[in-house]
């Protein structure tokens, strides 16, 4: 596939950000996202303001780009209304347009993972696994009217995210406006999704008599920490089964039922901690109705000990991408907000899986940093969108997936590797105790150096 002038000296220069701009433009194409919202919008309507160009100014402050919605407002050149109406539009966003243009971009973009062979080795050979956990959208700014003489932090919402480990993509998120609506009142609509022979992997909030039933009756599979309210009757004593890297496992057979009455036999394993949780928990104990055959003891609590992958998921989307906009105070647009975050959050999974297809001899997830990724973008992103030409990028919008799939691959072996290394450090010391000057409110540091020296 030719490039443009341009693009062929940005792949040459910076591949990492032609990469992800050009995934980016191929996923979010505007004609296609604009066509996308009229189908799926349910109230809001296209009048004045764009789809795509509130999707695109969102990216520029969830990527870091701008520091701001305002910022990025400014520096955008296809709006053509005031910042006030954009504010209305993000602050009527539906919750559900927010939703799905999150699962509508993971379809694309496993499409191009699994094309390029960039996927991660399964957890569960012949299963899908999934990872299930909920997140708080940070306070924000107390801007609004209602919030200006309230002390206490104001809490725009909260949201499941399903992530699949074999793609490292967010597949689904489910929002919710009340901060503190429980997560288990969200739990019919993860249910509507589970499809048979998955793997859910949950923590203990996700522990309920009817969202276990429910993947049960669906042909699906859980993995699950045990809540302490969550009934169950043993079949038989806890048998010794092995020792794993974190304790010692024993398994029963139990009953479990649904909160009509409705019964099933499942599992419970139980790991004995060589080292107490964070919490001072000694044991760790899960639900499963995967068969015996399929995962022993020791593979359930290697499963469970695999989610706290999705605790690195969110953060890394905190700590590298502008997950959770506090200038948005609205619930609806601060939702969008972390949607758009997701978005690119599937964009970056595709490029490391471009990295992994590239080199696949290398244990790119744990050699290559997201840190420096993420600062490669932010630098040069916003002098692509000024210098290249919107039809240059046609190569990846109207490519097939095998021709942008083998793109991207020609692209990641364009990368200095070295530049976006790990920089691996050993464990923390505990820090030494501050005895020195007690009481005193500064010292000179010049003079300290000087009587060492």
């Amino acid at each position: 596939m030719l490039l443009g002038p341009l693009l062929q000296k940005l792949a040459e220069n910076s591949p990492v950000t032609m990469m992800v701009y050009g995934v980016l433009e191929r996923l979010l194409d505007k004609k296609k996202m604009d066509e996308w919202f009229n189908m799926n919008c349910q109230t809001q309507y296209t009048r004045h303001i764009l789809f795509s160009s509130l999707i695109f100014l969102m990216l520029n402050v969830v990527c870091r780009v701008r520091s701001s919605v305002h910022a990025a407002y400014r520096n955008s050149n296809n709006i053509g209304h005031s910042i006030v109406a954009v504010y209305d539009k993000l602050k009527g966003m539906e919750n559900q347009t927010s939703a799905g243009i999150v699962g509508y971009i993971s379809g694309e973009a496993e499409s191009l993972i699994r094309e390029m062979g960039g996927t991660n080795a399964p957890w569960l050979s012949g299963y899908k696994v999934k990872l299930l956990d909920g997140n708080c959208i940070e306070k924000t700014d107390h801007r609004l009217p209602v919030l200006r003489e309230t002390k206490a932090g104001a809490l725009p919402g909260k949201a499941l995210v399903v992530f699949e480990p074999e793609t490292d993509l967010a597949v689904a998120v489910f929002p919710c406006e009340d901060a503190y609506t429980q997560e288990r009142a969200l739990l019919d609509q993860v249910l509507k999704t589970v499809e048979p022979n998955e793997v859910w992997i949950a923590d203990r909030n996700f522990c309920v008599q009817d969202f276990l039933e429910g993947i049960h009756e669906k042909g699906a599979y859980f993995v699950i920490r045990q809540h302490k309210n969550m009934p169950y009757n043993s079949l038989h004593d806890e048998e010794f089964i092995g020792e794993s890297e974190t304790g010692s496992v024993f398994e029963q057979a139990v009953e479990l039922r649904s909160s009509a009455g409705k019964t099933y036999t499942a599992r419970r394993v139980i790991v004995r901690l060589k080292n107490l949780t964070r919490k001072g928990e000694s044991e760790l104990t899960i639900f499963t109705n995967l068969p015996k055959e399929v995962a022993n003891a020791l593979k359930i609590s290697e499963l469970y000990r695999g989610r706290w992958g999705i605790e690195t998921a969110f953060q890394r989307l905190e700590k590298h991408l502008h997950s959770e906009i506090n200038t948005l105070g609205y619930p609806k647009a601060a939702l969008f907000g972390f949607c758009m975050a997701l978005v690119a959050f599937n964009a970056y999974a595709i490029v490391m899986a471009s990295v992994r297809a590239a080199y696949p001899k290398q244990d790119i997830n744990n050699e290559i940093s997201d840190y420096y990724i993420a600062e490669e973008i932010a630098s040069t992103y916003a002098g692509v969108d000024k210098l290249v030409d919107d039809e240059e990028w046609d190569i990846f919008r109207e490519g097939s997936t095998k021709e942008v799939g083998a793109l991207l691959i020609d692209l990641a072996l364009k990368i200095d590797l070295w530049r976006f290394k790990k920089n691996k450090r050993g464990p923390k010391k505990p820090p030494k105790p501050k005895e020195k000057f007690v009481g005193k409110p500064h010292v000179s540091t010049a003079r300290l150096l000087a009587a060492k020296g």
